[in-house]
């Protein structure tokens, strides 16, 4: 892997999985940053976001009759609000569950798009595993709550 996107896509995991150890131990602030479960819930939107984001981007590069060309830019936008408004409206706890979703959710237009072969499949491979890291993070954070 010599493109760096590899790398910092798993770096981008270290928060979900720091703040669901600190909350396993029952460390409610982190210093400097404030409330872990606050910490947790922004960056988790931050990233899902700059998430839903790159399927927007996905379809600017497909032909109009690509149904992923379609598809793309609604997903992405109906996840992105979704997220927002769960933000705002939602308990702590729930909000949480509500990222593990979205980024199954992600996940699973990932899996169409590189079916039709529209993302590679190392991009793919890797998705995969960062996913699944962060999905198991974001429930143990859940349950400990």
């Amino acid at each position: 892997m010599k493109k760096p996107s590899p790398y910092l896509t798993f770096a981008g995991a270290i928060p979900f999985i720091a703040c669901a150890l600190l909350l396993a131990i029952d460390s409610d602030t982190i210093l400097v940053l404030g409330k872990t479960t606050e910490v947790l819930s922004i960056y988790g939107l931050v990233i899902a976001s700059f998430m839903a984001g790159a399927h927007w981007g996905n379809h600017l590069s497909l032909a109009d009759n690509d149904r992923w060309a379609v598809k793309l830019p609604f997903l992405s936008n109906m996840i992105a609000l979704v997220l927002w408004f769960g933000f705002l409206i939602l308990s702590t706890v729930s909000f949480i569950w509500l990222l593990a979703a979205s980024f199954a959710s992600m996940w699973l237009i990932d899996y169409g798009l590189n079916q039709a072969r529209i993302i590679t499949q190392n991009y793919f491979k890797v998705r995969t595993y960062v996913t699944g890291i962060v999905i198991v993070s974001l429930i143990v954070a859940a349950l400990q709550l």
